[in-house]
């Protein structure tokens, strides 16, 4: 499923005793593998090749852009891909923290992880679904979201009380353009804790901060009826929406 080649930059989230880093450093990748357990860091810092860097601590404290950067001094243009096992309970913060750095950098090819199945189909969303939302909007401004297989819990040792997925993400350029990509997500953000209500009535509260013109207006020049909800917008509808705001 990753295949690693040997030019290859992985940076790892949870590499735990390594049975993934090992592996991939094997098939004569560069490995950045990041590592809470500081027993567990060290056991693996102990018996990985040179290849392998260890980082202790925790992923969300960690510049990831900063890591790429000093893993690949000379190579600016040297493929980056991330892997990880994320923890489930905090999956969803690490996967923001990815896109966010590729948002800014550019610097990841993809990514393949290991999800609670219920955050993997929040990645893979469309419109109209019931998991539709924040998640699958800023995971596809970014990259092709995939959920290639789901585990059962007695795939692991010990059983989790979860089912799980794999999800891969193809990064590639955002397919619309946004003019103010902080506007945009916190409108998404605010839009969905209403996604059921009418779209005046979700986006008002939002619309209010931003400009002084009326938001039945504000939908009328982005071209939307008022009576749609939030959860059937799509990207190019809430990039339209949110360059209008832009422009106010």
């Amino acid at each position: 499923m990753i295949r690693p080649e040997p030019d290859e930059l992985f940076v790892e989230i949870g590499s735990g005793t390594g049975q993934l880093t090992l592996p991939i450093a094997a098939a004569g990748a560069q490995v950045v593998a990041i590592e809470v357990d500081r027993e567990l860091a060290a056991g693996l810092r102990r018996i990985a090749p040179p290849r392998v860097q260890v980082v202790t601590g925790d992923i969300l404290s960690q510049d990831l852009a900063e890591l790429v950067a000093a893993a690949t001094p000379w190579q600016a243009s040297r493929p980056v891909r991330v892997v990880g096992n994320l923890p489930y309970n905090l999956s969803s913060p690490i996967l923001f923290q990815i896109l966010g750095t590729q948002r800014t950098h550019r610097c990841f090819r993809d990514a393949t992880l290991l999800l609670q199945r219920e955050v993997a189909d929040r990645v893979v969303a469309a419109p109209c679904s019931r998991t539709y939302g924040p998640m699958a909007i800023l995971t596809r401004l970014a990259a092709d979201a995939k959920r290639v297989i789901t585990l059962p819990p007695g795939a692991f040792r010990p059983p989790p009380r979860v089912r799980s997925a794999v999800v891969t993400l193809g990064f590639r350029p955002p397919p619309v353009s946004i003019a103010d990509p902080a506007l945009f997500e916190r409108l998404v953000r605010s839009l969905f804790t209403r996604r059921r209500k009418t779209l005046l009535n979700a986006f008002g509260p939002f619309a209010g901060t931003v400009s002084p013109l009326p938001p039945r207006e504000l939908l009328a020049r982005a071209g939307l009826a008022s009576d749609r909800r939030p959860e059937t917008l799509d990207l190019e509808d809430l990039a339209t929406l949110a360059d209008t705001l832009a422009r106010r």
